[in-house]
């Protein structure tokens, strides 16, 4: 087994990010990277009412287009993995910016409602076959905001639900979430190209989607690292 390189929490100009999802590729298959994630946002339908907006002019992948979504990323991922040997892992950022609550879902298939409780999410998630992390879970350093603070509420009832909780945020660090011990991985919330430097995670697993996954739910040969440029190998 080797130590993998990997980033599951970015966004591309599908929501709210600066790049496209080639640009993506090509930042993170230069650098070196293993693994990534594309988790750009579903958004909770009481914030899209209050807007006054559809999720175009919102910046989010809206439920009609979320099948072209998934068409792009998959063929994307072909592209990581034939140019760079990095894998793609299709994703959402499931959010519920009414009841504060932010979560990626890792390698699902099928549209999952923000509407939806957290723990509904994090079955629906589950009965895909995959991850469901806890996204900055606590207020966050550089803002001051804490768009997740649902999460962080009810962090003694949903603690071991979530596969994994967000140790590090882009340049923030939840010491909360270290010493809780929580299952953890470390993410750039990557929104723009200088997001690139940015807490990351190393797992140490075989390089297929699968291992990938299972190694964040064992959580045992897993460490963070704050990448700060360069060719990481």
């Amino acid at each position: 087994m080797q130590w993998l390189y990997c980033d599951f929490h970015i966004h591309t100009t599908w929501s709210d990010g600066q790049c496209s999802l080639d640009r993506v590729v090509e930042l993170y298959g230069t650098a070196g990277f293993d693994v990534i994630a594309i988790t750009d946002h579903v958004l909770d339908s009481k914030s899209i009412i209050k807007s006054g907006k559809r999720e175009a002019e919102l910046r989010a992948v809206s439920r009609e287009g979320f099948s072209d979504y998934q068409q792009a990323l998959w063929a994307a991922a072909r592209r990581a993995w034939e140019k760079y040997a990095m894998l793609l892992i299709p994703g959402i950022e499931i959010t519920n910016n009414t009841s504060r609550y932010h979560i990626l879902a890792l390698d699902v298939k099928d549209y999952i409602s923000p509407d939806l409780d957290v723990e509904t999410i994090i079955e629906k998630t589950r009965a895909q076959q995959g991850i469901s992390v806890a996204c900055h879970p606590y207020v966050r350093n550089h803002s001051g905001e804490d768009p997740s603070v649902h999460l962080w509420k009810n962090h003694e009832r949903l603690a071991t639900m979530f596969d994994a909780w967000e140790v590090a945020n882009r340049d923030d660090l939840f010491n909360v979430v270290g010493l809780k011990k929580f299952n953890y991985i470390a993410n750039s919330d990557f929104h723009e190209e200088r997001h690139l430097l940015s807490w990351k995670t190393l797992l140490r697993c075989e390089k297929n989607i699968e291992a990938v996954k299972e190694a964040i739910r064992n959580n045992d040969r897993v460490s963070l690292f704050l990448y700060r440029g360069g060719k990481i190998k």
